[in-house]
């Protein structure tokens, strides 16, 4: 990363981390902030749209007077808050690596350049003392598991780490239900953002109820607050339906799910190599649809995730009690 490029000028480094100066700011101040990850730019979307949505979920955020704080690895640097050249970079660089938790050590190490899934941003957030997450989706886990134990980083860590994390549920093509097991067995707290359904990322629902439902920004952050007061280290689970003009039809959905799997199957596609070709195949298939369901998805989901960020900055500190 070049001196002259002025993006170490307007950056700060706190616990190891380097973090814009407006984020570190706003985190000071206890103004909202939000944190967004990268791989949604660097591998969810097509080229040049990924880059346009990115900078459109930044607006939505300050446009409601939210700071946003798009996490990623630059030249092995952990980084909160990319300026345009970093946010561009990592749109359109044709070696930008997908990193997990266990990946940041060794990219950190080598130098490398990469874009954060849910897990890792949400650890570096939490590192830099921001609260709130938006996301599309989170990873879960994956069908046919008795086969190949195919579960994303994304559980493990959300048990681990104190933060909101706003999404629209998992996609259709893991194991949903599975998925809300392991959520129930690490303790992480689920949320249905009014709604009794999990949604279903591309769908509004799934076939499954959630336990508890919130109305309001602030019973969100009443959870997280109260949370923390009781020692609790996991993360809190807002699931966030796409509205439903918004969402995939469901007859084309099952149908391009049911034929992708099917392929799938026949291809003995195994592990990591599925969920690619089942997200290209829904892309191909929907002629594009899911992709324009995917983009609602975020922006709806930003848009709650900064309600909740005001209703955090609003509440009085709770001391940590571990």
């Amino acid at each position: 990363m070049g001196a002259d490029s002025g993006f170490v000028d307007i950056l700060s480094v706190v616990r190891g981390l380097v973090v814009a100066d407006e984020v570190r700011a706003a985190v000071e101040a206890g103004r909202p902030v939000v944190a967004l990850e990268s791989t949604l730019i660097a591998h969810g979307l097509p080229r040049p749209r990924n880059l346009e949505v990115a900078a459109d979920l930044e607006t939505l955020l300050r446009d409601r007077g939210v700071t946003p704080a798009t996490v990623a690895v630059i030249d092995g640097i952990p980084t909160i808050g990319l300026d345009a050249i970093a946010l561009s970079r990592i749109a359109n660089a044709p070696d930008v690596a997908k990193l997990s938790v266990r990946d940041l050590p060794v990219a950190s190490a080598l130098g490398r350049t990469g874009a954060t899934t849910v897990a890792s941003t949400s650890l570096l957030a939490t590192r830099a003392g921001i609260g709130v997450f938006a996301t599309g989706g989170l990873g879960g886990v994956h069908r046919g598991w008795a086969d190949s134990a195919d579960e994303s980083a994304d559980l493990v860590t959300l048990a681990s780490t104190p933060i909101a994390v706003v999404c629209a549920g998992v996609k259709s093509i893991l194991d949903v239900g599975a998925t809300l097991e392991r959520l129930e067995t690490l303790g992480v707290p689920l949320l249905g953002w009014r709604t009794n359904t999990f949604p279903g990322f591309y769908l509004s629902r799934t076939e499954f109820a959630v336990d508890w439902r919130v109305e309001a920004a602030a019973e969100v952050a009443a959870v997280m607050a109260d949370a923390r007061a009781l020692g609790l280290r996991t993360a809190v689970v807002v699931a966030n339906p796409v509205p439903e003009a918004d969402q995939l039809d469901q007859e084309l959905h099952d149908r391009v799910l049911r034929e992708a799997l099917a392929q799938a199957s026949r291809r003995r596609l195994r592990g990591k190599a599925v969920t690619p070709f089942l997200l290209a195949t829904f892309h191909r298939e929907t002629a594009g649809a899911s992709l324009e369901t995917n983009i609602a998805v975020v922006r709806n989901n930003v848009t709650v995730a900064a309600d909740i960020a005001i209703a955090c900055s609003a509440r009085p500190a709770t001391p940590d009690r571990t």
